[in-house]
């Protein structure tokens, strides 16, 4: 035992690793922040209709929405390094697909091999850094895990316009493959192959294990109800800021912006929950947060900057939520060796939400001709998290009572 964990302290003395694990995420995330100031220009060349692009926005989230468990028991049962290049490499060349096509459909499909390259790099992380990171800093590393979607994301936000405007979609979306198709070369470099010792013999354990407890799928509800409301309005924000006539240029840096400031909560979650704030304080928050500012942003007629400020708010306030239940996979597991198949089913849930949130907001926005009923939307999203956030409370209070009932037991028997 002793030896193990001498092996696991010199692999998270390490810093490559945890670098080259937080940097997948952000790589493959920047497969998302492309699209939203390239829908324009999508709905020009090709002739789509709002709704129909929304579909791109969606498309990216049908390989999580229905293999988000699935992935997650591949990471558990045949390793988290090999399932997380895999599905690098995969990205790459969904993406390298979509900048050749020429066809609407293709596109589309293209998409959905991305989808399926982002879950299977994703599902992995947390497990590769539980391994390579000590006990006292995890929560916080995981809150810089959680990052990895924002930064990403704003990161594509900011670059991609400067990119279109100087050579087209097409190289930028080229140039984001190949970054990630060397990013799973890296990896092969930096991390040491899968350790088979203590790997669960059968995948279907993993699964029923995890479908059958509760905590699993609290996780996947709660943050499924806050993904929707999160990229539904960061979407959207290009287009919105276009139609009120910002120009494309600045309409990408102002979105990337907000999306950026998820990093604020996402990182905070780790730090707070150090300090002994509840998982379900900080969801509450969050969930109250998101509420607010929403209507503030899209059902009042306050002026753009106050208006702006309110997404910025909406964007690190529920940044919590992401943070918060990352560091939460690993006591809401069943057992340790299913945390992937944990991480999967609740990236299903983010998936199917981040499938349902665009089009809804859409379909709200084209129906009544603007964009301010589209709080409403978000507003019951987010009163559903409130009331997911009691949930939480309880079953920690649950966990808590257990684990006293354990030591008094460990404690009867060695007295």
């Amino acid at each position: 035992m002793s030896t193990e964990r001498g092996a696991a302290n010199a692999r998270a003395a390490d810093p490559r690793a945890t670098a080259a694990i937080v940097g997948a995420g952000i790589a493959v995330a920047l497969n998302i922040g492309k699209l939203p100031p390239a829908l324009p220009l999508l709905r020009d060349e090709f002739g789509m209709t709002l709704v129909q692009a929304s579909f791109l926005v969606s498309m990216f989230q049908v390989a999580g929405m229905m293999l988000g468990l699935f992935g997650g028991m591949l990471a558990d049962r045949f390793g988290p390094r090999r399932v997380m290049r895999s599905g690098i490499a995969t990205i790459a060349v969904g993406a390298a697909i979509g900048a050749l096509t020429t066809d609407a459909s293709v596109l589309l499909a293209s998409r959905a091999v991305e989808s399926a390259g982002f879950i299977l790099t994703v599902l992995p992380g947390p497990a590769l850094l539980a391994r390579r990171v000590s006990a006292v800093r995890l929560r916080w590393v995981m809150g810089i895990w959680a990052a990895y979607m924002p930064t990403g994301t704003a990161t594509a936000l900011v670059l991609a316009p400067v990119g279109f405007a100087a050579f087209g979609w097409r190289p930028v979306w080229l140039a984001i493959a190949l970054l990630c198709a060397g990013w799973a070369l890296l990896l092969g470099r930096v991390l040491p192959p899968d350790d088979r010792h203590g790997m669960p013999a059968s995948a279907i354990a993993l699964v029923r294990d995890t479908l059958a407890s509760p905590r699993p799928w609290l996780l996947a509800l709660t943050f499924g109800f806050y993904a929707a409301q999160w990229i539904a309005v960061i979407s959207f924000l290009p287009t919105l800021y276009l139609e009120a006539g910002i120009a494309l240029t600045l309409a990408g840096p102002l979105t990337a912006l907000a999306a950026a400031a998820n990093v604020i909560g996402t990182i905070g979650s780790g730090a707070l929950l150090q300090r002994g704030f509840t998982r379900a304080t900080l969801v509450a928050a969050a969930s109250a947060t998101m509420f607010v500012c929403a209507w503030i942003a899209f059902g009042t007629d306050a002026p753009l900057a106050v208006r702006y400020a309110a997404v910025f708010a909406f964007s690190a306030g529920g940044g919590l939520i992401p943070g918060t239940l990352f560091a939460t996979t690993l006591a809401y597991a069943p057992y340790p060796q299913a945390v992937s198949t944990t991480t999967g089913l609740m990236q299903q849930g983010a998936a199917i939400g981040q499938f349902i949130g665009p089009p809804l907001v859409a379909a709200v926005a084209s129906a009544s001709g603007h964009w301010g009923n589209t709080w409403l939307v978000t507003g019951a999203l987010a009163a559903i998290c409130l009331a997911l956030a009691l949930a939480i409370a309880r079953t920690d209070r649950r966990l808590a009572l257990c684990a006293r009932a354990e030591r008094s037991a460990h404690g009867s028997r060695t007295g």
